[in-house]
C-alpha cells in the first residue's frame, strides 16, 4: 500500500513579504499596485518582480472597500434594442475594461419605475459614475442622480443645462448637410420623417432641415413632416402614408431622422412598386450598419459611434480618478454624410 504524503498548506503571500522582497515599504507597494505612474520605473520593477516572486495577490474587493469604490459604472440607454446603441456600448466596454471597470446596462425602455430602481441603485452606492446615454438626468419620485454625488457625463444625446462634460456631435449642423445633398441634386418637394417630438435628438435635426431649405429659398410644407419615434414601425407607416397619396402629391425626396425609419420606409415602398431612388430619393442619419446592407443601400449621415462611446467613457474616468471638475464641458465629434445608392436627382 502506497504511504500518502501529507501536503503542507503555505501560509498566503501577505503584502509585507512583497515590501521586504523588494526593499520598499508597505505604502509604497500598495501605491505600486493601485497607481503605478506615480512610482519610478525602477520601483515598479522591483516591486512586481517581488509580487511575482512570492505569489502574492492583491485583495482587490477589500481594496475597493476601503476606498468606496466599486469599480462599476452604470450605462443609461434609451432602448438596448435600437442598433444605433451597439458601437457606443462597445467603445464604453473597451475602454471602461482597459482602465479595469465593469459596467452595467440600464436599459429604460418600459415603464418609469425601471429609471427609479437604476437611480436608487446608484444612490446606494453600486456605482462610481454614470453614462447617460439617453437625454436628461434620471430620476426618482423622492431623487434624482445628483443626490447620488458621483461623477455624470452625458453622450449621443445632449442635455441642456448641464454642468457635467456632454459627448455629442452637431446634430443641426449634420442634417442641414443632409437637406443641402437632396436640394443640390435638384429637389425642392422635400419630406421629413421625424423622431419623437420630446426628443432634443428630434428638434436639432428638424431644425437642420428647416434651416437647409430655407438657405435654398425653399418654403417648408408642414404637410410633408410626417410623424414617426425612431423605429422601424414607424418608417413603414409613413411608407405606407406616402403611397397612398396621389402621385402629385408625392414628394420627391425625404430625409428621415434616422437609418432605422428610413430602411422601413425604403422596404414598404418598394412593395408598392415605387423604386428608390428613382421615384423618392432617401436620406437617413446614424450609419447604423443596416444601412450599408438594405437595398438601395443608404445615404446617411454616420456618427462615429464607437468614438463617442469611448471619449464619454475617458471623461468618466479621468472624472473618477482624479475628483476634479471636468475642464471641458461639452465635446463634440465629427459627423460625415456618406453617399450611397438611395439618392439621385428628381426626374425631369
Amino acid at each position: 500500500m502506497a504511504k500518502r504524503t501529507k501536503r503542507i498548506r503555505q501560509p498566503a503571500a501577505k503584502i509585507a513579504d512583497v515590501a521586504q522582497l523588494a526593499g520598499v515599504s508597505v505604502a509604497t507597494v500598495s501605491r505600486t499596485l493601485a497607481r503605478p505612474e506615480l512610482v519610478t520605473e525602477e520601483t515598479r520593477i522591483r516591486v512586481l518582480a517581488a509580487v511575482r516572486d512570492t505569489g502574492y495577490t492583491p485583495n482587490v474587493s477589500a481594496r475597493n472597500l476601503r476606498v468606496r469604490k466599486t469599480m462599476v459604472v452604470l450605462v443609461a440607454v434609451p432602448d438596448i434594442a435600437n442598433p444605433f446603441f451597439a458601437e457606443v456600448l462597445q467603445g464604453i466596454d473597451d475602454t471602461l475594461s482597459a482602465a479595469g471597470y465593469g459596467l452595467i446596462i440600464a436599459n429604460l425602455a418600459g415603464p418609469p419605475e425601471k429609471e427609479a430602481r437604476y437611480v436608487d441603485l446608484v444612490c446606494a452606492g453600486q456605482a462610481d459614475g454614470v453614462l447617460l446615454l439617453c437625454g436628461h438626468v434620471m430620476q426618482s419620485p423622492a431623487r434624482d442622480l445628483r443626490d447620488a454625488h458621483v461623477p455624470l457625463v452625458a453622450a449621443c444625446e445632449s442635455i441642456p443645462g448641464a454642468s457635467f462634460p456632454q459627448v455629442t456631435i452637431d446634430n443641426v449642423f449634420a442634417a442641414r448637410e443632409a437637406v443641402l445633398h437632396l436640394i443640390e441634386l435638384g429637389h425642392t418637394s422635400i419630406a421629413y420623417l421625424a423622431g419623437p417630438k420630446s426628443n432634443i435628438l428630434e428638434r436639432q435635426r428638424l431644425e437642420g432641415f428647416r434651416m437647409a431649405l430655407r438657405a435654398a429659398g425653399i418654403a417648408v410644407d408642414d404637410g410633408l413632416i410626417l410623424s414617426g419615434d425612431f423605429t422601424f414601425r414607424t418608417g413603414v407607416e409613413a411608407g405606407r402614408a406616402l403611397v397612398a397619396r396621389a402621385p402629385e402629391a408625392r414628394p420627391t425626396a425625404l430625409f428621415a431622422a434616422n437609418d432605422e425609419m428610413a430602411i422601413g420606409l425604403i422596404k414598404t415602398v418598394h412593395a408598392a412598386g415605387l423604386r428608390v431612388p428613382e421615384d423618392l430619393s432617401v436620406v437617413g442619419f446614424d450609419g447604423i450598419a443596416y444601412a450599408d446592407y438594405c437595398e438601395p443601400t443608404l445615404t446617411t449621415i454616420v456618427q462615429p459611434r464607437r468614438e463617442l462611446g469611448a471619449t464619454a467613457a475617458a471623461e468618466l474616468i479621468a472624472l473618477m480618478t482624479t475628483g476634479k471638475e471636468a475642464a471641458r464641458k461639452e465635446i463634440q465629434l465629427p459627423a460625415a454624410l456618406i453617399l450611397r445608392d438611395s439618392t439621385c436627382p428628381p426626374r425631369v
